[in-house]
């Protein structure tokens, strides 16, 4: 993904795109960009992004988790903020980047100022601009899981919520067990295979029980887990980025559809 044309007005916000949004699902990004330009931000998108380094962190391989964590530092300094359409990669870089630096006092400070100014997009939208989005229209009846990062690293529970709740048309139907992990945990799922799909189970069978034609999040690593699931049951549940909808950029076929 491309930084956007368009130029912003306010705040420098730097997106950090997210692995997963940028190779099986760009139009995350653009819907991110959407939303922080519409609230007054210039948006740029640094060109030497890559990975947040979680999945070499999660697994034990520090050095390259150093090495990469170096490398975004590098890349996102100088910008007033960095949002991310992911609480799991926020939270990596809010949480987990100064302690990797603790015997590097200097780079622990940089990777410092870095989290503090890096926030979750709906997080970002609600607690720190304040703002509400240019309204759009969804005619849908959803439902939202809250990915455990989102909500156990960075607080993220109500400001999807009152996102949505400004959005035409749509009606949120709370399912049961709605924070609890959908099973897919990163590596979780590689190294615990049929623990991740008993609680996959658990979890699709919770958003059926709902009736919701539609089931939003703010993790795209949740969101595929679970529409690869539902479409293997053939569930007929869409599957979207919450940041599409609150965005009204919902011409796209929901995750894991068919291109026409």
């Amino acid at each position: 993904m491309r930084s956007p044309t368009r130029p912003g007005t306010g705040l420098d916000v730097a997106l950090f795109v997210t692995c997963l949004v940028d190779m099986f699902r760009p139009s995350v990004g653009f819907a991110a960009a959407k939303l922080l330009e519409d609230a007054g931000c210039r948006v740029v998108v640094p060109d030497a992004q890559t990975c947040c380094g979680q999945p070499g962190y999660n697994s034990g391989d520090r050095a390259d988790a150093i090495a990469i964590a170096r490398q975004v530092i590098e890349a996102f300094e100088g910008y007033d903020y960095v949002v991310v359409p992911s609480g799991s990669c926020g939270g990596m870089i809010s949480h987990h980047y100064p302690a990797l630096f603790a015997d590097e006092p200097a780079m622990k400070a940089r990777a410092e100022k870095l989290a503090s100014r890096t926030h979750e997009l709906t997080g970002f939208l609600v607690d720190v601009l304040g703002v509400a989005p240019t309204p759009t229209r969804c005619d849908a009846t959803v439902t939202y899981h809250d990915s455990c990062s989102g909500l156990r690293e960075l607080g993220v529970k109500a400001q999807p919520r009152q996102l949505l709740a400004g959005v035409e048309g749509v009606k949120l139907v709370e399912m049961t067990g709605a924070e609890i992990c959908c099973g897919f945990g990163g590596t979780f799922c590689v190294k615990y295979p049929d623990i991740s799909n008993a609680m996959l189970d658990d979890k699709v069978a919770d958003i059926a029980a709902t009736g919701a034609g539609t089931l939003l999040a703010g993790d795209l690593g949740c969101l595929l887990n679970m529409a690869g699931k539902l479409q293997r049951e053939g569930r007929p549940v869409k599957v979207r980025h919450v940041a599409e909808v609150i965005a009204g950029m919902t011409d796209e076929p929901a995750i894991g559809e068919p291109a026409p």
